[in-house]
């Protein structure tokens, strides 16, 4: 039997990876690790660890493949043990759990990754896998389904940053970190989901799923069904990225500020349907040339995923973290083409900001407290800017 340890067990995770592996059939196990909360590992195991998957349009779907689930507050060692015997650790800790810099490298000086260097309780991804890595003497893949461009590439440069400062001994032979491309739009579960399903642990998600893998294991996997290996990732994860988060991000921050609160309430706003469809045309038009004739399509596609009332997404979902999404949603895309929706993306985004700062509500970003006080400067936009490391755009976007 292969093992899976996946690190991050929230919606999307139940959603996408361990939906693929129960297809995929009985001969493989995952175990969780939940890196802060307890919540979903309490809930979950007052169930035995299963939940329901309310897949809409198809119908609700048992997942029982899940062993345990592990925290890293109630101890690093059960967790290291589990890694050891891993086949596969797979990752969805979101873009804040990468711990980077506004050049995507690893951040020593950030508190969780400084203290992890001077010694015990591990606490962050990095940290872990590198600890893991420095004990190994068989292989592993370690598999990022994060939405980062070139996850698996990024969270290996991490990792080795890591262990070079923590000056641990690692044979890189026995680790790859392929890249991949994940795509499900999976909402926060509600009560009425809940009550639907019977379950306080039901997650929903849309019909549609898509996963693109870098063919480079180091090992056995399970037999995914319908997922795509592939020697390059990058037009997949270029397309997913510049047209659906970029859209996402796009009708969050203009959505919210028209006081709508679901992505199928804003893309019924004729102004917002325009210009979001604008986006997905101006950021497809920087894709690589191989996939540019898949654009008009997919673009439609998109506009019908987001028309959809039963998924009921959130818009201030999509709005957090935007210190971490923006850069490659939004900025890259408009360093390659200066389009007019891109450029009013960001103002959107600095503008919410501004908004919720004045307000007093504290946004949901690991950069909130430097958000504040970009806001509350002289010069709020320029600020801002700075701290998502868009100085060389701000001409473009202040003009």
């Amino acid at each position: 039997m292969g093992q899976i340890v996946h690190f991050g067990l929230g919606n999307f995770a139940r959603a996408h990876v361990l939906d693929y592996t129960t297809d995929a059939g009985g001969s493989w196990q995952v175990i969780g690790v939940n890196l802060r909360s307890s919540a979903t590992r309490d809930g979950l195991a007052a169930q035995d660890y299963t939940y329901t998957l309310d897949v809409q349009g198809t119908g609700v779907k048992p997942i029982t493949i899940i062993k345990t689930i592990l925290l890293a507050s109630e101890g690093q060692q059960p967790i290291l043990e589990a890694m050891a015997n891993a086949d596969i650790i797979s990752v969805t800790v979101t873009e804040k759990g990468y711990h980077l810099d506004q050049n995507s490298q690893l951040d020593l000086q950030d508190p969780v990754i400084a203290a992890e260097l001077t010694g015990p309780p591990l606490r962050s991804l990095i940290g872990f896998i590198a600890h893991n890595l420095a004990r190994r003497d068989r292989p592993v893949t370690i598999l990022s389904c994060d939405n980062r461009v070139g996850n698996g590439d990024t969270l290996r440069q991490a990792v080795h940053k890591f262990a070079q400062a923590a000056q641990l001994s690692i044979d890189w032979s026995l680790a790859r970190f392929p890249n991949a491309m994940v795509d499900r739009i999976t909402p926060a579960t509600t009560d009425r989901i809940r009550q639907k399903c019977k379950d306080p642990m039901a997650v929903p998600t849309e019909a549609f799923r898509e996963w693109v893998i870098e063919d480079y294991f180091a090992g056995q996997r399970p037999d995914w069904p319908d997922v795509q290996f592939v020697q390059d990732v990058r037009p997949h994860e270029l397309r997913k990225l510049r047209m659906l988060n970029g859209a996402h991000s796009f009708l969050a921050y203009t959505g919210l500020a028209q006081g709508y609160d679901y992505v199928h309430e804003a893309i019924l706003d004729p102004q917002l349907r325009s210009q979001a469809l604008s986006l997905m045309m101006e950021a497809g038009a920087t894709l690589p040339l191989e996939i540019q004739d898949q654009v008009p399509a997919y673009a439609q596609a998109l506009l019908l995923r987001f028309d959809n009332t039963e998924l009921a997404h959130r818009l201030d979902q999509i709005a957090m973290d935007g210190s971490q999404k923006l850069p490659y949603r939004i900025l890259e895309t408009l360093r390659a083409r200066a389009a007019p929706v891109l450029i009013s993306a960001v103002r959107a985004w600095m503008s919410y900001c501004i908004t919720q700062t004045a307000q007093g509500e504290k946004l949901n970003d690991p950069l909130a407290e430097d958000i504040a006080k970009a806001a509350n400067s002289t010069q709020p936009e320029r600020m801002l800017l700075q701290l998502i490391g868009a100085e060389d755009l701000a001409q473009l976007i202040l003009e």
